[in-house]
């Protein structure tokens, strides 16, 4: 006889039904977890610029320009309108400015206050911006306005998301 020791059938029947019942844990969590790192996964190159203005629409002086993007909430699928202020500095540089006051979320316009014509004014709290964005000191703004991503292919700027600036 050998000296190895033998698996009773209660050992071979737990060990099997445990085995069992780890395939089908992994089973149930595989799809939990790709749901959970999807997005993580997926691929941004390239994939969130849109084309809002031909580069040769765009002055020194600022203005509006508006386009719409595709928006997926789970499930639901819309279509968003985003605007930005659109011109281009002593440098000949494009900047687009977002119209979404840091103060309280209101949205600003470029001239549109006779005692600051050369500003944006947010009509809600009075805050005011300078051309280039940043918070005029004293008024209830603490953060410069977002700037959007953009870039210029083929004669057409492409605007993306808008990214902070930081603090004032």
């Amino acid at each position: 006889m050998s000296d190895k020791k033998r698996v009773s059938r209660r050992q071979f029947l737990n060990y099997t039904l445990t085995g069992v019942g780890g395939f089908m844990a992994a089973g149930m969590l595989a799809p939990m977890v790709r749901f959970a790192i999807d997005p993580v996964l997926k691929s941004k190159e390239g994939g969130d610029l849109k084309s809002v203005a031909s580069v040769d629409e765009i002055t020194k002086e600022p203005q509006r320009f508006e386009w719409t993007i595709d928006q997926v909430d789970g499930w639901y699928e819309s279509e968003v309108q985003k605007t930005a202020w659109v011109y281009k500095d002593d440098n000949d540089e494009i900047v687009a400015l977002s119209p979404i006051c840091t103060h309280l979320g209101c949205t600003v316009d470029w001239g549109s206050n006779d005692e600051y014509p050369n500003e944006f004014y947010c009509p809600c709290h009075g805050g005011r911006y300078t051309k280039d964005g940043d918070n005029v000191p004293g008024t209830p703004p603490t953060a410069p306005l977002p700037v959007f991503e953009h870039e210029t292919k083929e004669g057409m700027l492409y605007l993306g998301e808008a990214k902070d600036r930081g603090g004032a």
